[in-house]
C-alpha cells in the first residue's frame, strides 16, 4: 500500500466511526473518540472506552487518567502522546461510565482491529481487563495477566492496569504499572 493510500484509508476509517450508529451508545455520544497520536507509531495503548471528560473533548485520556498515563508515558518510556497513539476499545461513552457490554464492545471491534492493523505497532498495551481480555482473547483478569508479554500480531501485547484503577489502589498498582511500561520500552528497544 502507497503511503497516500495508507493515509486515505485511515481516514475513511476515521470517517466511518465518527459517524458509527452501530450500538445504542450512539443515542448519548456527545463525540466519537476515535483515538490520538501517530498513526504509525511503535507504541499502541488500547483502554476500555471514553469517559464524560474524553466524550466531551472527542479524544481518549483527557482526565485524571489521562494525567497519569502521558506522565508515565514520559518518565517510563520518554514518548509523549503525539508519538505513540492511544485508543479504546469502544469509541463511545457507555452511560454513566459502566462498562461496555458485550454487543458495543463487538459493534466496535471491527474500528479497533482496523486501527491496530493500520498502524501496526511494535508493541501494544492493554489498559485494564475490558482492552486485555478483549485482545488476548482471554477469560483472566488483568492481576493474572499482568506482568508478562504475550505474543500479538507481528510484535507483543503488555497488559497493564487501567490509570484510572492506579488512582484508586495507589502505591502498588503504581509500581506494577510502571514495571509493565519499562517491560514495554525494552521491546520496542527504547533501552535496558
Amino acid at each position: 500500500m502507497t503511503p497516500g493510500a495508507a493515509a486515505s484509508s485511515w481516514e475513511v476509517l476515521r470517517a466511518t466511526a465518527l459517524s458509527c450508529t452501530k450500538c445504542p451508545l450512539a443515542e448519548g455520544r456527545t463525540n466519537v473518540v476515535f483515538g490520538v497520536g501517530d498513526p504509525h507509531a511503535d507504541l499502541l495503548f488500547v483502554g476500555e472506552g471514553p469517559g464524560h471528560q474524553e466524550d466531551l473533548a472527542g479524544e481518549p485520556f483527557v482526565g485524571r487518567s489521562g494525567k497519569l498515563l502521558d506522565r508515565l508515558m514520559l518518565e517510563e518510556i520518554g514518548l509523549t502522546r503525539a508519538q505513540c497513539y492511544i485508543a479504546n476499545v469502544v469509541k463511545c461513552r457507555p452511560p454513566q461510565n459502566r462498562d461496555p457490554a458485550p454487543a458495543e464492545i463487538e459493534a466496535c471491534r471491527p474500528y479497533l482491529e482496523e486501527q491496530i492493523t493500520h498502524i501496526n505497532p511494535t508493541v501494544v498495551v492493554a489498559l485494564g481487563n475490558f482492552a486485555t481480555r478483549l485482545l488476548l482473547d482471554r477469560a483472566e483478569g488483568i492481576r493474572q495477566l499482568r506482568g508478562a508479554v504475550y505474543p500479538y500480531r507481528s510484535g507483543h501485547l503488555v497488559p497493564t492496569y487501567h490509570p484510572a484503577y492506579v488512582l484508586r489502589a495507589g502505591g502498588e498498582a503504581l509500581a506494577e504499572m510502571r514495571a509493565d511500561l519499562i517491560r514495554a520500552k525494552r521491546l520496542m528497544g527504547r533501552g535496558t
